[in-house]
């Protein structure tokens, strides 16, 4: 049976940059992703891949920024003076940000200058366009 939207599946995964690096991939987290297809618990190009296929088939394919984490926002960098972040803070550090509405969101730190620190809330591979290989494991209504 090809995997439907309300199936929950189990997909092994790798993930790839353009120029090969991997930024994910579930021999990393020692298991397969487990998702409910059809709810929104993953980035929708891989979550429409995955409809039709069948257990034990496997796929290559390529995503664009829209169909991942969007575009990279330049409203999403800003400059934070210095004395507003933790002590020894250096370029490529994560941080954890307070929202106004009190929800917290990790940012990265993009530059850090004697009087400024430049932090960046988009997520690491806005931007980017990934390339999958995956295989589907299991299928379960």
């Amino acid at each position: 049976m090809p995997v439907k939207n309300g199936d929950k599946v189990k997909v092994e995964y790798e993930g790839t940059l353009d120029d090969g690096t991997v930024f994910d991939s579930s021999k990393k987290h020692g298991e397969p992703l487990e998702f409910e297809v059809g709810t929104g618990q993953i980035i929708p190009g891989f979550e429409n891949a995955v409809i039709g296929m069948e257990t034990g088939e496997e796929k290559e394919f390529k995503l664009g920024p829209s169909e991942a984490y969007g575009d990279r926002n330049p409203q999403l960098v800003q400059k934070v003076p210095k004395d507003q972040v933790p002590p020894g803070v250096v370029c490529g550090m994560m941080l954890v940000v307070a929202l106004p509405n009190g929800l917290q969101m990790p940012v990265r730190v993009s530059e850090v200058t004697e009087e400024m620190v430049t932090i960046d809330m988009n997520h690491p591979l806005a931007g980017e366009s990934l390339n999958f290989k995956i295989k589907v494991v299991d299928i379960s209504s």
